[in-house]
């Protein structure tokens, strides 16, 4: 296989900023240590863009040292593939979860997820992940990781019944405030703005001595959003969000209650029929 062209992301950028992590997350067992010390060995050597996100992002930014089972290595929708085939040829096994987002690859019982995107379509990863990223050092390997905008934006919809990682983002803000650019969140959360209020208001309520770590023009903002959006009727499509944070807890809202999914342009073909009957 041909090597894959080697973007500029990573080698051209002006002033990478270097950072020490303050933690790494633990792994169990030296098998798990040494599958993860090979998989960034291999992702180094194979120069295809990436970059470090999940648990072992969260553990850089705020010091919290924590188990996980996998790396969480991002990239853009063009080197997905990309990554998947090198491990391949590597003699590594892999499998495309879903090809909306996300992959895996495999050696044994361990793996790392290769991710592109978010499941519910508000996050691709693009090029401004890589202007922004931090440089690291690990296992002997420089690494590009996840600035703390984008990963808040990464982690923002994550709200399960079994998972939720609201307290990953009020972490980094407490830890990493200093570090984030308000305007370019807000930009990325810009038709998803209420779900950015939510977890600054979360914010707020569990450390209320530090309130003043998120910028009032910000919070000013928001709340004058929700001001001006109560002035206005209700939404004619009778639309449940939920499913964009999960399609299970809120399956029973479209299924049974009468919600339309998101996006779902059939049904809203349906309300009109009734209301014309």
């Amino acid at each position: 296989m041909p090597s894959a062209p080697r973007a500029a992301h990573n080698d051209k950028r002006p002033d990478v900023p270097h950072m020490e992590a303050k933690a790494e997350p633990t792994l169990k067992g030296e098998e798990a240590k040494i599958f993860v010390q090979e998989a960034i060995a291999e992702l180094s050597r194979s120069e295809i863009p990436h970059l470090l996100a999940g648990t072992y992002a969260v553990s850089a930014y705020t010091g919290i040292v924590r188990p996980t089972k996998d790396l969480d290595i991002f990239c853009k929708a063009g080197d997905y593939a990309r990554i998947l085939a090198y491990f391949k040829e590597k003699g590594y096994s892999i499998e495309i979860e879903d090809d909306r987002w996300l992959g895996k690859v495999f050696k044994g019982p361990h793996f790392f997820d290769v991710i592109f995107a978010s499941s519910n379509g508000t996050m691709p990863v693009g090029d401004e992940w890589f202007t922004h990223a931090r440089e690291i050092e690990m296992y002997g390997h420089k690494l590009w990781i996840v600035g703390p905008t984008e990963l808040i934006w990464s982690k923002a919809f994550i709200q399960l019944r079994h998972r939720y990682d609201g307290a990953d983002i009020v972490h980094v803000i407490l830890k990493a405030h200093d570090q984030i650019d308000w305007e370019r969140l807000l930009a990325h959360m810009e038709v998803h703005w209420e779900v950015l209020l939510m977890h600054l208001m979360n914010f707020r309520w569990i450390y209320p001595t530090e309130r003043d770590r998120v910028p009032a023009w910000l919070l000013d903002e928001l709340l004058d959003r929700v001001r001006a959006q109560r002035e206005l009727p209700p939404p004619q499509m009778k639309v449940c969000r939920g499913r964009m944070f999960s399609r299970i807890d809120y399956d029973i809202d479209v299924k049974e209650w009468g919600f339309a999914d998101v996006g779902a342009e059939v049904e809203l073909d349906k309300m009109k029929s009734r209301e014309a009957i």
